[in-house]
């Protein structure tokens, strides 16, 4: 891949890295800042590393959010997804499903294994 062809994933993906600064356990896919804030929202943590883009395994372009092992738990249910969010602008920036739901108690608190998000090559 070119310098370039970096250059236009990072652009996606650097935001993630920049401006990302909370991780939700979700009861189902947000679509919306507020779905994945409030609405879905059944745990959080502020304590989010995301590494700077990386080539991806594979081809194409990565960032590695870290695990988390603080999470705090704020309502009971089933756990399916997760969110992550840029509080300051109120964006959703990612969601995907958690490898297992999970149920979750409030006043519990809850760990997440670290995850690559990434953009394959164009085919």
């Amino acid at each position: 891949m070119s310098t370039l062809d970096n250059r236009v994933f990072d652009n996606g993906l650097t935001v993630l890295d920049t401006e990302a600064n909370k991780i939700l356990l979700t009861s189902q896919q947000a679509t919306t800042y507020t779905e994945a804030n409030a609405t879905y929202a059944l745990g959080n943590s502020t304590s989010l590393s995301i590494s700077a883009p990386q080539d991806r395994s594979g081809g194409g372009r990565e960032v590695v959010v870290a695990a988390i092992t603080d999470g705090s738990v704020t309502a009971t249910g089933t756990a399916t997804h997760y969110a992550i969010v840029d509080t300051v602008n109120s964006r959703l920036l990612a969601t995907s499903t958690l490898t297992e739901s999970q149920s979750v108690t409030s006043g519990n608190t809850f760990t997440l294994s670290s995850v690559a998000i990434g953009i394959p090559d164009p085919v």
